[in-house]
């Protein structure tokens, strides 16, 4: 319980954002960018002062850092609905907390490290930057990070254009191939002294690094203090807090030997280089007249949620038992999803529109069964989507007669050649439409009204045993950032039972969750015998469900917070014949003061056209702190009901770039037709494995400058307790959305994916024994096992990386590969380099498939031989001025009489030795 009371002390726990960030460059101006304020956050009108004054110095160093080509245009800051409300602040449309690009909320784990979650490669773009209240707030912290606005452009350049840190936590020295101790930096030109706080018991004091003997580097904690003035003007990414950073390293000065994540994740290129290839550079010409105007600020508060579900009841909805899964998921969403304090309507169409309920506030249980009684459950007529979507927004304007930053939740099976002729009304309405596709001939079209106003784009498809309409509504949460409020998805399953058999597991409920828990059985045919049983042994049975003939589904709502622990269910068909059963257990935070652990699953792409690879993505948090060690598995199903089992992995291998992150993956290669695709991934942390970690790729932090030759030290860096930190056991279920794929020919596929690359190629000399290890890459991708490796080397880097076939080849076919995942460890003996001291040597390697398809080529190994000096002889005294040199009283004693010298015979006393 030690790391509840922990957690209690956090006020805020900021969800995972949508990858849908709202940003346009125009005109060298980026446009929409949306900063949001976390509603745990107490209010305080200076939080919005200070961000305006960052954003507004930001957007003159950027367009001076990237040579008068871009620049900040306009802003907009999301409110908390639970500030004060101001007749200055305007409605958001379809800006919101899970688009901001720029989030403002208090730390979890670690102080007020600025930081950008990264989870693509070089060149792509984050999930988004966090700030804390503090650190807009609290002048003395620009001493650690240095000013806000250039610690905004270090950052957006990690979040817009995807280059990454040239300074390094892991490795802060290197050794050169000059044979100097080098600072991890960029550029080399960067000056500044190496020092170590060393402490006594009753001072501490920067002194000089000492080097270890051994490896050659400094040992301890040595740290560089860099000059506060100094002549070079770069990096941005290695730090801010000179005064002359003001330019990102490019190719004429860009330090390749550094062992920073720069060079890992983009193959040497300098952040210019990267940054000079994002697609707003090429657009973006320098401007000749660099007098720009301070950017546009709009204040922008929440309203109510104000949502209505628009539900297809056209004729094909009465086949492959749609209508009935229909009235089953919205029910689900009604009785257990929506937030208390909303606004619903319902309007269902077919060949014209109906609204069977205006908007309804849900302030309790009558109000959602009020709402649940009106859901439709016959099927006829043809299909108009947009007299659907028409009549939703006249019943969204109830509230204030708005329809700016409202909802739609639009659900169709069929296709509407009309659909286009609302697109213009759709645009100008400024609502949010979550559009979910059910089967495999709903509108293509569906995809563009969620596109056209940054909606989630769903899809189920006829499988019953699947769930997926229920999980589908289910991650249509509020878009507010308060997590406290919102339904967390601990459990969703389905599979058709024989008669008589039994559907056996069990949901865990941790100590995060637990608040308004509802265990909900569905099944299609007749009602399974239930029996749950709570962790401490009281069983509930079907007496205790509440069974709905209409919706086929039983629901049990758990008084209080749910008892901790394992809950064991069986679910018994006792129908004649088979049928499918199910489960869905949801939940709410506990605590509000304490984060829930939450899940998010996502593709990469969500439009994709074969042959060319996907990668899946969960993200699994608690708070803003990363959990590690899940076991985290995503299922993906095909338009024509084929599932595919994925394991995804956060090892730093394959898709996944950062080890130990929280963000899981692994690409996607076994496409099986056109259409649209499902995601949904189910996690499972073992409290003996699973745990939280500090986020990474926080902002760097200095140590201290030096202004005049004298060191100007900063308070220490917060070191993190994590030690409390364990998990308990956990479970969530998580829909990741419906993605499309083009292109893929009819008929068996060929072998087109190639070994994914090796990104985690590490080297070790001793003498002249070289040790190698990575990740086993796979056949396809990260997938399978590679048919054999070719391994190079080569004292100088680039002739790795533009010429790989002409380095050095080492014979490495007694090594047979390991599926992907898996470590891979090699040792052999150079034989035709002379190793010296000093001497660095470049390994890198590619990787066949069987088709003989070679992967990229991977991250370059760097070894440094180093052999440690021989030891210093101490040297024997041999005149009495000899000594001093040796300490204590005992040692000069048995020096004098061991060598009857009588100087020190006449000196015996302690004394005067």
């Amino acid at each position: 319980m030690e790391f509840l009371q922990i957690f209690a002390l956090i006020s805020t726990f900021p969800i995972i954002h949508s990858a849908q960030s709202l940003v346009q460059l125009k005109n060298n101006g980026y446009e929409d960018i949306v900063i949001a304020i976390n509603p745990n956050i107490p209010e305080d009108i200076q939080i919005i002062e200070k961000i305006k004054g960052m954003v507004t110095d930001a957007s003159t160093y950027m367009l001076e850092a990237t040579k008068n080509r871009v620049f900040i245009k306009s802003v907009s800051i999301l409110i908390p609905n639970n500030w004060s409300i101001n007749s200055m602040y305007g409605r958001p449309k379809s800006e919101s907390y899970d688009k901001a690009d720029i989030i403002i909320a208090n730390p979890f784990v670690r102080g007020d490290d600025p930081y950008t979650l990264q989870y693509g490669g070089c060149g792509e773009m984050g999930r988004y930057i966090h700030l804390t209240p503090n650190f807009l707030l609290n002048d003395s912290l620009i001493n650690i990070y240095g000013p806000r606005e250039k610690v905004f452009v270090h950052e957006w350049a990690q979040y817009r254009w995807g280059v990454f840190d040239e300074y390094s936590d892991d490795q802060p020295y290197y050794l050169s191939a000059s044979g100097d101790i080098e600072s991890t930096r960029c550029s080399l030109s960067m000056t500044g002294v190496n020092r170590e706080n060393r402490c006594d018991s009753t001072q501490c004091s920067l002194q000089e690094c000492k080097i270890d003997p051994n490896t050659g580097l400094y040992v301890g904690k040595c740290m560089f203090y860099p000059d506060m003035f100094q002549a070079a003007e770069e990096s941005i990414m290695y730090g801010v807090l000179p005064i002359t950073m003001k330019a990102f390293c490019d190719h004429t000065n860009h330090n390749t030997e550094a062992p920073n994540k720069q060079n890992k994740f983009c193959n040497y290129q300098s952040t210019w280089d990267v940054i000079m290839k994002s697609p707003d550079m090429v657009s973006a010409s320098p401007l000749t007249n660099t007098n720009i105007p301070p950017p546009v600020i709009s204040l922008l508060q929440y309203k109510d949620r104000v949502v209505s579900l628009v539900l297809d009841v056209s004729g094909s909805m009465s086949g492959a038992n749609r209508i009935n899964r229909l009235y089953q998921a919205s029910e689900v969403y009604i009785m257990q999803i929506i937030e208390t304090g909303s606004h619903l309507g319902i309007v269902i169409f077919s060949s014209g529109a109906t609204v069977t309920s205006q908007l309804v506030k849900i302030t309790d249980n009558s109000k959602r069964e009020q709402l649940k009684v009106l859901l439709p459950t016959s099927a006829s007529g043809g299909t108009n989507i947009c007299a659907g979507v028409r009549k939703a927004f006249e019943v969204n304007k109830g509230l204030d007669g708005v329809t700016a930053g409202t909802e739609l939740v639009l659900l169709t099976d069929g296709e509407d050649s009309g659909i286009s002729s609302c697109f213009s009304d759709v645009t100008n309405s400024g609502a949010i439409i979550h559009t979910i596709a059910l089967g495999p001939s709903a509108d293509k079209a569906l995809e563009q009204l969620a596109d056209m106003t940054g909606g989630l784009k769903l899809y189920a498809s006829d499988k019953l045993d699947a769930n997926g309409l229920i999980d589908s509504f289910g991650g249509i949460v509020s878009n507010s950032g308060n997590q406290a409020e919102q339904s967390i998805q601990i459990e969703s399953t389905a599979a058709t039972v024989k008669n008589s058999q039994c559907l056996n597991d069990f949901v865990v409920i941790d100590g995060t969750v637990g608040k308004n828990t509802i265990f909900l059985v569905t099944w299609n045919t007749a009602i399974p015998k239930i029996t749950l049983k709570d962790p401490k042994g009281q069983v509930f049975d079907n007496n205790q469900f509440v069974p709905d003939q209409v919706s086929k589904s039983a629901r049990l709502t758990i008084p209080g917070i749910a008892e901790k622990g394992s809950w064991e269910y069986s679910l018994c068909n006792t129908y004649t014949a088979d049928q499918v059963i199910g489960i869905t257990v949801n939940s709410r935070a506990a605590n509000s003061n304490v984060p829930p652990i939450v899940a998010e699953a996502f593709m990469n792409v969500d439009k994709a056209s074969y042959p060319n690879p996907m990668i899946v993505y969960a993200i699994v948090t608690q708070g803003l702190s990363p959990v590690l060690g899940a076991n985290v598995k995503a299922i993906i199903e095909t338009q024509n009901g084929i599932s595919h089992t994925l394991d995804l992995l956060d090892n730093g291998a394959g898709a996944d770039i950062i080890k130990n992150d929280g963000i899981y993956s692994k690409y996607f290669t076994n496409f099986n037709g056109n259409g649209r695709y499902n995601l949904k991934v189910y996690i499972q942390g073992n409290g003996k494995n699973s745990k939280l970690a500090v986020p990474t790729n926080g902002a760097p932090y200095s140590p201290g400058v030096v202004v005049n030759g004298k060191i100007i030290p900063n308070p220490p860096r917060p070191i993190p307790n994590l030690q409390d930190l364990a998990l308990e056991d956990f479970r969530r279920t998580a829909s990741g959305g419906a993605f499309t794929v083009t292109n893929v020919p009819s008929g068996s596929l060929p072998d087109v994916f190639k070994p994914g690359r090796i990104t985690d190629l590490d080297a070790t000399v001793e003498g002249n024994q070289v040790t190698l290890s990575w990740t086993a890459t796979g056949d396809d991708m990260d997938d399978g096992t590679a048919a054999r490796y070719e391994l190079r080397l080569s004292p100088d880097p680039q002739e790795l990386l533009t010429n790989f076939s002409m380095a050095s080849a080492v014979n490495i076919s007694s090594l047979t590969p390991q599926p992907a995942g898996s470590e891979e460890i090699f040792t052999f003996t150079l034989e035709d380099i002379a190793v010296t001291n000093g001497t660095v040597i470049y390994f890198a390697l590619i990787a066949f498939d069987e088709a003989d398809q070679k992967s990229d080529l991977s991250n370059l190994g760097r070894a440094v031989q180093f052999v440690p000096p021989p030891p210093t002889p101490t040297p024997v005294p041999t005149t009495t001025s000899d000594i001093s040199a040796i300490d204590g009283y005992f040692s000069c004693l048995r020096y004098c009489w061991n060598n009857w010298n009588p100087d020190c015979k006449r000196k015996k006393s302690k004394k005067n030795l």
